[in-house]
C-alpha cells in the first residue's frame, strides 16, 4: 500500500479520505525538525504539515519517492516550492478554508481592543472593580485600513462594513473593492486614515519587515494594530516601543517570527505583559469547523492527484485535469522544453495504442501532460517513457 505520513494534528478526516483512496496513514501530533523529518520520511509517498515543518531542498533530494505534499493551511513558504516542482513533488494547500476563522477572529480583536476589555478582565481575575468608559469606543463609524485584500482581508471588508466601518484598503495588486470600501494609492495614504491597521499579507520574502518603527510613526495617535499574516513582517520591538509610548492604543497579534515548536513550550516575545495587547499562539483558523474543512480539502487534492493526476490549485505545478477515463492513463512531468509533446504522442503510437484523451500544462520550467490511452499501457512504452531526457517524474493512474 502506498504510505501517507501527517504531522502537526491534522484533523481526522484527512485520515479517513486518504485512508479511502488507499493509503496506509501515519500520524505524528507535533512537527518535526529536518533530521527526524528525513528519517520518517523513508518509503513516505504523501506528506502532510501545517506551519511548522520545515521541507527543504535537501530533504526532498534524500527522498526521490515523495509524489506529493500537502500544506494543511495557507501559507507555503516552509517548503521549498521550487525545488519540490524539480523533483515532480506536487504541493497542494487550503487558500480559502480557514478565512472565515480568521475573519471573525480579527473582528472580535477589533472591538476587544476598542473596548480595551482584556485590561478590564485583567483587573477582575486581580480582585479590582474598574468600571469606566474611560478609553473605551464603539467601531462603528471609525476606519478600518487593511493592507492586503485577498480571500481574508476582503471578506473582512465586508464585515467590517456591516459593523458600520469604513473601510479603506491597500494591496499590491488592484483588486476590485467590495461593498463601500476604497482603495488606497499607497501604504502611506493608509496609515494617514485609518484608526485602526491590520495586516492580511501573504508569505512572500518581500513581505518581511515589512512594518517597523517608520510605518509604526506614521499611524494615526492612539491607533490600533493587528497581525494576523505572519510572523515575519512586523518588527515586535517596535512595536512594542510604540505601545509603551502610548502611540498605539492597542494591539492584537497571531502570528511570530519564532513560535514554539510544541504544546506547552515556553513562548518568549518582547509584546508579553503589555497594556491592552492581545497575544493568540497563531490561532488565527484555529476552529473546529477550519480545521474540518482544510483536512477534508487537502486530502481531497492528494487524493485526486494520485489517483487521477489532477493538480488543479497545485501552489507549484502547471494546473492539470482530464475529465472521463478509459483503459489506463499516465501523467509525465517533464522540463518545458519545446516538442515534448510531439514525442510522448509518437511513443505511444509505436507501441500500438491511441490516444483518447490528453491535456498539456506549463507552468514556469516544468510541464505536465497527462494522457488516456485505449489499452493497457505495457511495460516497455512505459520505460520508453522514463528514459525521455526531458523527463522528471511518470506517474501511472487506473
Amino acid at each position: 500500500m502506498p504510505r501517507a505520513l501527517l504531522l502537526e494534528n491534522i484533523d481526522p478526516v484527512a485520515v479517513d479520505l486518504l485512508s479511502a483512496a488507499g493509503y496506509e496513514v501515519e500520524t505524528v501530533r507535533g512537527a518535526l525538525d529536518p533530521a527526524d523529518l528525513s528519517a520518517a520520511l523513508d518509503g513516505v509517498d504523501v506528506l502532510g504539515i501545517r506551519s511548522k515543518t520545515q521541507v527543504d531542498a535537501d530533504v526532498l533530494a534524500r527522498h526521490p519517492g515523495l509524489g506529493a505534499i500537502g500544506a494543511f493551511c495557507i501559507g507555503t513558504n516552509q517548503i521549498d516550492l521550487t525545488a519540490a516542482a524539480a523533483a515532480g513533488v506536487a504541493v497542494f494547500n487550503a487558500p480559502y478554508s480557514n478565512t472565515r476563522s480568521v475573519v471573525e477572529l480579527a473582528i472580535a480583536e477589533i472591538i476587544s481592543l476598542a473596548r480595551r476589555l482584556i485590561d478590564r478582565d485583567r483587573a477582575l481575575h486581580a480582585g479590582t472593580w474598574d468600571k469606566s468608559a474611560s478609553g473605551s469606543h464603539e467601531i462603528r463609524g471609525r476606519t478600518l485600513g487593511i493592507i492586503g485584500y485577498g480571500n481574508i482581508g476582503s471578506q473582512l471588508s465586508v464585515l467590517a462594513e456591516a459593523l458600520g466601518m469604513r473601510v479603506v484598503y491597500y494591496d499590491l495588486e488592484d483588486k476590485l473593492a467590495l461593498g463601500n470600501a476604497e482603495r488606497c494609492n499607497s501604504l502611506d495614504e493608509l496609515l494617514e486614515r485609518a484608526e485602526t491597521v491590520t495586516l492580511h499579507v501573504d508569505g512572500r520574502g518581500g513581505n518581511a519587515g515589512m512594518f517597523g518603527a517608520e510605518q509604526f510613526a506614521k499611524m494615526r495617535p492612539r491607533s490600533l494594530f493587528l497581525n494576523l499574516s505572519r510572523g515575519f513582517v512586523v518588527d515586535h520591538e517596535a512595536l512594542r516601543d510604540n505601545i509603551l509610548s502610548g502611540h498605539i492604543a492597542g494591539a492584537a497579534v497571531d502570528v511570530f517570527p519564532e513560535e514554539p515548536r510544541e504544546q506547552g513550550d515556553e513562548f518568549v516575545s518582547a509584546l508579553r505583559g503589555l497594556p491592552n495587547v492581545i497575544l493568540t499562539p497563531h490561532v488565527g483558523g484555529s476552529t473546529q469547523e477550519a480545521q474540518y474543512d482544510i483536512g477534508r480539502f487537502v486530502a481531497g487534492k492528494l487524493a485526486d492527484y494520485t489517483r487521477t493526476g489532477t493538480t488543479t490549485l497545485s501552489v507549484n505545478l502547471p494546473a492539470v485535469a482530464l475529465h472521463g477515463s478509459s483503459a489506463d492513463r499516465f501523467g509525465l512531468l517533464h522540463h518545458n522544453i519545446p516538442g515534448v509533446l510531439a514525442r510522448v504522442d509518437a511513443l505511444v503510437g509505436d507501441h500500438g495504442l491511441n490516444v483518447d484523451g490528453q491535456v498539456l500544462g506549463t507552468r514556469g520550467q516544468i510541464g505536465y501532460v497527462v494522457t488516456d490511452v485505449n489499452a493497457v499501457l505495457p511495460a516497455e512504452l512505459l520505460a520508453a517513457l522514463r528514459e525521455l531526457p526531458e523527463t522528471v517524474r511518470l506517474t501511472t493512474f487506473r
